[in-house]
């Protein structure tokens, strides 16, 4: 069962040397869990400052700057991971250092009528600036924003679009997931595990689904992401990826601010 791990949390709780371990100890643990065939991607983000939102309302594109909601805590990164059951996933996302000062909410991935295609492999070691191009696209919508008869079609227009990126190289994964009632949310406090059911935040639109792409610019990011069908019926935020640093690397760049 594939999952994504979203890692949630105030931006300015780290120092930099405590992000400088906490991404290290991250990738380590990415290096584990990809020799056992479960890690798919995984990226920390630039801060939510960076953050774009589109919509499209009757055939117009809006286009805003900043993060689709104004919290306390923000999505700072994500993983996907393959694992047998949830038990597991709530296992690695008990080991993942962000969980010791955020959450860090699971959501079972949507498998769809057609398939997607295959996702691109991501070095889990990135030089830095080498993820400057790639951003993750992060579908916001209402539950139940679609009426049965049209999220059929939705979905399959999404699948088709992410076939034309893949030939076009742009593509790296996507998936809807499921509904925010299904979602798992794990902090760790003073060592103690704390797990429970439901999103991370209680909001009107909650996160859908994904796009990782790779293109040259922003706003070629902001073109794709008016094409997709959620952007229609509710809001696609667009979050460049940060690059890890060499496992060599003495410290590591931090995002600015």
């Amino acid at each position: 069962m594939k999952y994504m791990l979203l890692i949630y949390g105030a931006e300015d709780s780290w120092t930099e040397n405590e992000r400088q371990e906490c991404m290290l100890e991250s990738m380590s643990i990415c290096d584990e869990l990809d020799a056992q065939g479960k890690w798919i991607a995984s990226s920390p983000l630039y801060p939510v400052a960076t953050a774009t939102c589109v919509r499209v309302r009757d055939g117009h594109r809006q286009v805003t700057d900043g993060p689709y909601a104004e919290t306390t805590e923000q999505l700072g990164g994500y993983y996907i991971i393959d694992v047998d059951s949830l038990d597991e996933a709530v296992e690695i996302a008990s080991r993942l250092p962000p969980a010791k000062k955020g959450t860090v909410e699971i959501r079972p991935q949507l498998p769809t009528p057609n398939p997607l295609p295959t996702p691109r492999a991501m070095a889990i070691d990135q030089v830095a600036g080498s993820l400057s191009k790639q951003y993750i696209l992060l579908m916001y919508a209402e539950e139940g924003a679609w009426p049965p008869e049209e999220h059929a079609p939705a979905l399959a227009e999404s699948v088709g679009l992410c076939r034309q990126l893949h030939d076009k190289g742009q593509y790296i994964s996507a998936a809807p997931l499921q509904s925010p009632a299904t979602a798992t949310c794990v902090c760790v406090r003073d060592g103690s595990r704390v797990v429970a059911n439901g999103p991370f935040a209680e909001t009107r639109e909650q996160l859908g689904g994904y796009f990782l792409i790779d293109v040259a610019n922003l706003d070629e990011a902001i073109a794709i992401a008016a094409r997709i069908p959620g952007s229609r019926r509710g809001t696609a935020e667009i979050r460049p990826l940060f690059p890890l640093p060499q496992r060599s690397a003495d410290r590591v760049s931090t995002p600015p601010e």
